[in-house]
């Protein structure tokens, strides 16, 4: 399971919202094998006045955070962070410079999901990648 969190100016995100969601969940799809049905995206949008950043980026600046459950090898992390680069640039024209990812993992047992705690729900996919 994986939920992304992306973080932006208002203006910026809301041209591009289901394009971003679709580009990072093809990605993340792919990368890492996960079923196309389990998308969990959340748009965090701010005003200008809300949104402090370095004069190096632009309105497009986006921050994305990828929370998911501890278990896939340091490559496929590595391999998804440069292919959401990679893919947010051709798909929306968005700069890499302007982008930021981090991914935040926690032990199966953290999780809570279906009434169960995630190390004891029996998943359709595997973490161990």
């Amino acid at each position: 399971m994986a939920q992304v969190k992306i973080y932006g100016l208002k203006k910026s995100l809301k041209k591009i919202k289901y394009t971003l969601s679709e580009t990072i969940h093809k990605t993340i799809v792919q990368e890492l094998s996960f079923p196309k049905e389990k998308r969990y995206h959340r748009f965090i949008a701010f005003d200008e006045e809300d949104m402090l950043f370095p004069d190096t980026k632009s309105e497009n600046y986006t921050i994305i955070e990828i929370m998911m459950m501890q278990g896939r090898s340091e490559e496929r992390r590595k391999n998804l962070i440069k292919r959401l680069f990679i893919n947010i640039e051709k798909e929306l024209d968005i700069a890499k410079t302007d982008i930021e990812i981090c991914i935040i993992e926690s032990p199966a047992c953290n999780w809570g999901f279906g009434g169960m705690c995630g190390d004891e729900i029996k998943l359709n996919y595997k973490v161990n990648v």
